[in-house]
């Protein structure tokens, strides 16, 4: 069924909470940023009719038979560890959260919302209708706030920026993403309670909330991994970041100072580069091109710098095949790849997991759109185990301190939530 509504902001808020209820649900809100790309405003897939857990292995093989065996909506996520069964590599750092490389469901209910206008496919649209609109709003109680504890300290982190930094200077890699972890034991929390609260205080084009059984994805990511539309594959990485100012004319200045910043043109060139390497792999031979280099967008808590890179999908190339293609995106990794992901895998402290990987959704006309899973907490809630994970770029040019700073930054709206400010 497709009706319209008064009050979306309100009908969103009732739709999740209704759909909060059952034990899988995959959230995705572009918070109304104008996207060209786009193809609504919100999706609700509610429910498994069927669903694929797998690990790295033939994780990819199973996803495309599954995709098969279920050729209408899918939602799900690629864990970053994927990347063991792409490339010869390995995951050893300790995993606390337990969730697994792949998870894909077929919804019973699907949500869908552009503008004012509210589509519903499953079983008893109208009573799903009816059920949304009517579900009474239960505002959470307030979060007591969270201790996290650090993977490493801030002595730690700049330590060991500057061994990482030997790395480029012998020529090993040029470029790394360096990620660490900030977690906590025995905690409990109301997961969609937090994740509202931190869609409130950093609205971004891809947000997600995702459950299945006791785990959750609080997501407010800003970032496109990878999408199709057609026959065309878009891809939207991200390097390069700066704070936000409550003054007008200090933010612009900071915009200013972005754009021009040799270091973060230097990052996102370099990343630009690993993508269009990439896509070569899917695309037909000469349509790899960047459609924006160095864009500014600005989000409530940071600006960001970000890049469009595109290509003619090859005929014979699948939706599944386009993505292990691409995969795990070089945003969060580094160049030469492989060697960025190998060296990461011995700095880094814990698994990623979840972490640089993506949430989205493969749709029955062909399309798929993927996020990049940053700026989000991660939840076991049988373990009780909470993680949040921050990286940033490190070059020759890095200056470790700053980059500690950058991931406090990235965090900042997160920590904010979790009622922690000005932790260092």
């Amino acid at each position: 069924m497709t009706t319209s509504v008064k009050n979306v902001t309100e009908f969103k808020q009732k739709a999740l909470a209704w759909a909060s209820n059952f034990d899988t649900l995959c959230y995705l809100d572009s918070n109304s940023f104008n996207d060209p790309y786009g193809k609504f405003d919100t999706l609700i897939a509610v429910g498994a009719r069927a669903e694929l857990i797998a690990n790295s292995g033939n994780a990819f093989e199973r996803l495309s038979e599954f995709k098969n065996n279920n050729p209408g909506w899918l939602t799900g996520f690629f864990g970053y560890d994927l990347k063991n069964e792409i490339e010869s590599l390995q995951s050893d750092n300790p995993d606390q959260l337990e969730f697994p490389d792949m998870y894909f469901f077929a919804p019973e209910v699907l949500i869908s919302i552009k503008e004012n206008t509210v589509e519903i496919i499953g079983e008893n649209e109208n009573q799903i209708f009816e059920a949304c609109t009517g579900f009474g709003l239960v505002h959470g109680n307030q979060q007591p706030t969270i201790n996290l504890q650090p993977r490493f300290s801030r002595a730690e982190y700049v330590g060991t920026v500057e061994q990482i930094k030997q790395h480029i200077i012998r020529g090993d890699i040029y470029v790394t993403n360096f990620c660490q972890e900030f977690y906590a034991d025995n905690t409990a929390i109301e997961p969609l309670y937090i994740f509202n609260n931190l869609n409130d205080l950093s609205p971004t084009p891809f947000s997600a909330f995702f459950k299945w059984k006791g785990n959750y994805i609080m997501c407010a990511s800003p970032e496109r991994f990878l999408a199709k539309r057609g026959s065309k594959l878009i891809s939207q990485p991200i390097k390069g970041t700066a704070r936000r100012d409550d003054d007008e004319v200090t933010d612009k200045t900071i915009i200013d100072e972005l754009r021009n910043h040799p270091k973060e043109l230097q990052e996102n060139v370099m990343v630009v580069d690993l993508v269009r390497n990439d896509l070569t792999h899917s695309a037909k031979p000469g349509t790899v091109k960047t459609e924006n280099l160095y864009n500014i967008q600005s989000f409530k808590q940071v600006h960001q710098m970000v890049s469009t890179v595109v290509c003619e999908l090859r005929d014979e190339v699948t939706s599944v095949d386009a993505i292990k293609n691409t995969f795990p995106m070089g945003s969060m990794t580094g160049a030469p790849k492989i060697s960025a992901m190998r060296l990461m895998e011995q700095y880094e402290r814990s698994k990623r997991g979840v972490y640089s990987g993506a949430v989205g959704y493969f749709s029955p006309d062909g399309d798929f759109d993927f996020n990049v899973v940053i700026r989000t907490l991660l939840y076991n809630s049988t373990k009780k185990y909470l993680s949040l994970h921050v990286g940033s770029a490190i070059t020759y040019h890095a200056n470790a301190e700053q980059e500690y700073e950058e991931c406090l930054l990235k965090a900042k709206a997160i920590l904010e939530v979790l009622g922690i400010r000005g932790k260092s």
